[in-house]
């Protein structure tokens, strides 16, 4: 098993390559580096167009403050300006994109101003935007030859216009082409992953009966996939969730839960409660709203992502593994509390709440207060620091009830 120790809260693991990388594949692997400095010197030549943006900027003004500047020249002087930053959102697309598809991870995930389409970016999308961009700067230029029509050749408007036309064409073909490229690489991909690493019952409290009716909005826009992606072990709905065997908290907080807000303030939500009380219904619950919202959400009980991170260590991925759960804006860690933790599960636990510190949502059933976790994970330091962590941005509720099952039990048990 590969040691890997905690380092602020993150972890940090050898760079040795895997042992089935021959030393020549490894070596041909390295001279990725070699392109480095081609990226370099692409920032140098975007520091080039910076200065002659201003140099540009600086002759308009001149010229408009002299009386020289007639709204044609205005015009084409604007257009020259706005070529230069076309070029330039070029530029550093294929900088920080291709640095980050050919050359090593920036490690931008979780950055305010990570650009959006890094999230997603490879070679085939790479192409698609730099053909795009061309495209764009492409009508600039031709733009300009048409505001000076007077003093530009029929040639030039000509042949502009058919290479700005060459331009449009490529950029379809090879949007249209990225397709079934990227359908043929998730496939691949997919293959390659194989089954999850938790394995997910498809039910654990309850039947087909027990869910709710689908509402309009979770119908299309993917959100039903969303859900059967989830994990969920029965399909709740915050509609089913019975507001009147609480004693705590009012109504109106479940209301403003359902709004699932705390997605996109990257806040948490810790439900506590007794055995019966709907905790784990109202995660559900939270979860499907969040599904339903556009947000993909995974869910497992606390033994589960335990189990599961714990396999990942052993493979030598833990650090690509809470990575790769950074693509989910909700996690639900259910049942914290109900079984203590050993000591390896309840360091892997605090670094997944580490983690996603500020950076994603968790949703988080327990059934003993926070201050008495320390009987859950079985150090008090350990507790502490996943406690200060999970509660600093976080909605926490404690439900107050009787059990439901309880409720049920006398229910269906006749009086004499």
């Amino acid at each position: 098993m590969t040691n890997l120790p905690a380092v602020g809260g993150l972890v940090s693991r050898s760079a040795s390559p895997p042992p089935n990388m021959t030393t020549m594949g490894c070596a041909l692997f390295a001279t990725r580096w070699l392109q480095a400095p081609l990226y370099f010197g692409l920032v140098a030549a975007q520091g080039v167009y910076v200065y002659k943006f201003f140099n540009e900027l600086w002759h308009l003004i001149h010229h408009v403050i002299s009386g020289h500047a007639d709204e044609t020249h205005v015009m084409l002087a604007v257009l020259k300006l706005v070529d230069v930053v076309m070029i330039a959102n070029l530029l550093i697309m294929v900088i920080v994109g291709g640095y980050e598809t050919f050359v090593s991870r920036i490690g931008l995930q979780g950055h305010r101003d990570q650009p959006e389409w890094l999230s997603h970016v490879n070679s085939n999308v790479l192409k698609v935007k730099l053909a795009t961009a061309i495209v764009g700067i492409s009508s600039v230029h031709l733009l300009q030859m048409f505001v000076d029509v007077h003093h530009t050749p029929r040639h030039d408007l000509l042949w502009g216009t058919v290479i700005h036309m060459a331009f449009i064409a490529s950029a379809a073909i090879l949007a249209y082409m990225s397709g079934p490229m990227a359908a043929h690489e998730s496939r691949s991909r997919t293959a390659k992953e194989g089954v999850p690493t938790a394995v997910i019952p498809a039910q654990r409290d309850g039947d087909a009966a027990d869910r709710g009716p689908e509402t309009a909005e979770s119908a299309g826009d993917g959100a039903e996939e969303r859900i059967e992606a989830a994990g969920f072990p029965a399909r709740k709905v915050l509609e089913m969730f019975d507001e009147g065997h609480l004693r705590a908290p009012e109504p109106q907080v479940i209301t403003r839960l359902g709004k699932v807000d705390f997605v996109t303030r990257k806040a948490n939500v810790v439900l506590l409660g007794g055995p019966g009380t709907g905790k784990t219904h109202l995660a559900v619950a939270l979860g499907v709203r969040a599904c339903q919202a556009g947000h993909q959400v995974l869910f497992a009980t606390a033994a589960e992502w335990g189990a599961r991170l714990a396999d990942a260590k052993a493979a030598g991925r833990l650090r690509e593994e809470l990575a790769r759960l950074d693509a989910y804006p909700v996690l639900v860690v259910d049942e914290v509390g109900y079984v203590p933790f050993d000591s390896e599960v309840a360091h892997l636990l605090f670094q997944l709440v580490s983690h996603r510190y500020e950076r994603a949502s968790l949703i988080v059933t327990g059934n003993r207060p926070l201050s008495r976790w320390d009987e859950v994970f079985g150090d008090s330091a350990m507790a502490s620091a996943t406690v200060d962590r999970l509660a600093h941005h976080a909605e926490i509720i404690t439900l107050d009830a009787d059990s439901y099952r309880t409720r049920r039990l006398e229910r269906s048990v006749p009086a004499f």
